[in-house]
């Protein structure tokens, strides 16, 4: 698989890592969902991802219905991508890769794709070059040789099952997810900048919920989504938060470095609310956003409640996945089908 990523990367045009506008500050670059990987040390030198094989739509609103991803070619991807999990340790990045596509969802909105949500759109210049994807072209960079071996599927199913692989391979709950995903078709149908959260923002608790609230979640999800922190490190290079090393993190596995919110940071389980709880060990990381859940009155109930009870944080977790993964999506079949019926 490694020699096979390699070849398939080194056909892609090479576009540099994305940066924060300026004009926004370091606050855009501060993404609340996991922001780091254990990618290849190669992984910085990004490429422009591969246009969609679905029919071009010539404008914003699409119309037609797009093909649903093959089945078959869906189960042979994941497989492909438990191997590169095995190879790479890529889990947080990956995990990040599908919440920053479906994130961006707002139910305010009707039509698809101004909506947002998991359609795909991620792998446009435009929206990995937004602040808070800083980083996510080297998931891209790994993800792409799957998506060219099996081009009946979808990018937006492509990045939903990446994200609930990287869960389970952790030693996370099965994830109850469901696949016939439509694609956007071109950079202007991506979102605006600014539809995720800030990790450091002045009211946490309060910034928390206007974004979640707006994807139409609710408080049980974002503390069980948080929990997804137990995955990953934070880089300072990409998120302006966290070390550049720490003793959990200077020998990798993957490129060694960023602060990690929990010892085991491949592993995932309930420690990141225990630590967060506890914050007893000052190589690991707090941010505003994990702090608030143990502050604020009623995520303290779920916080409370998921450090003492990995099986209910898992439980929780899962259905919190899989309304996330769903998020805006257009479905083909509508009701959409499952890998494992």
């Amino acid at each position: 698989m490694a020699e096979r990523l390699a070849a398939a990367a080194a056909t892609l045009r090479a576009s540099g890592a994305p940066a924060p506008p300026a004009s926004r500050g370091a606050r855009t670059s501060r993404a609340f969902f996991p922001n780091a990987s254990a990618s290849p040390s190669r992984a910085r030198a990004g490429i422009r991802a591969a246009p969609s094989r679905l029919p071009q739509a010539r404008a914003v609103r699409c119309t037609a219905v797009a093909a649903a991803s093959d089945a078959t070619q869906l189960k042979a991807a994941r497989e492909d991508i438990r191997e590169l999990l095995r190879t790479t340790h890529c889990h947080p990045i990956l995990v990040r890769l599908g919440w920053h596509d479906s994130g961006t969802y707002d139910k305010n909105i009707e039509e698809w794709p101004q909506r947002g949500g998991a359609n795909g759109s991620l792998r446009f210049d435009v929206e990995l070059k937004h602040g808070a994807n800083a980083g996510l072209i080297n998931a891209l960079k790994l993800i792409q040789p799957i998506k060219d071996k099996y081009p009946s599927i979808t990018y937006a199913d492509l990045f939903q099952l990446a994200s609930a692989t990287a869960i389970e391979e952790a030693g996370g709950p099965k994830i109850p997810m469901k696949y016939g995903r439509a694609d956007v078709t071109g950079p202007e149908q991506c979102p605006p900048e600014g539809k995720l959260p800030d990790a450091g923002p002045t009211s946490p608790a309060d910034h928390l919920r206007e974004v979640f609230y707006r994807m139409g979640l609710d408080d049980k999800d974002i503390v069980a989504l948080s929990g997804a922190h137990t995955l990953g490190r934070s880089r300072p290079e990409r998120s302006g938060w966290g070390k550049p090393e720490t003793k959990y993190t200077k020998n990798g596995p993957g490129a060694p470095g960023g602060q990690s919110w929990t010892a085991e940071w491949l592993k995932f389980d309930n420690s990141y609310f225990k630590e967060i709880k506890e914050k007893r060990d000052q190589d690991l990381l707090v941010l505003p956003t994990d702090a608030a859940l143990f502050e604020d009155p009623a995520f303290k109930v779920y916080a409370e409640k998921y450090a003492a009870d990995q099986e209910a944080f898992f439980k929780d977790y899962a259905e919190a996945h899989a309304k996330l993964s769903n998020l805006g999506a257009k479905f083909n079949p509508p009701q959409g089908f499952s890998l494992d019926d």
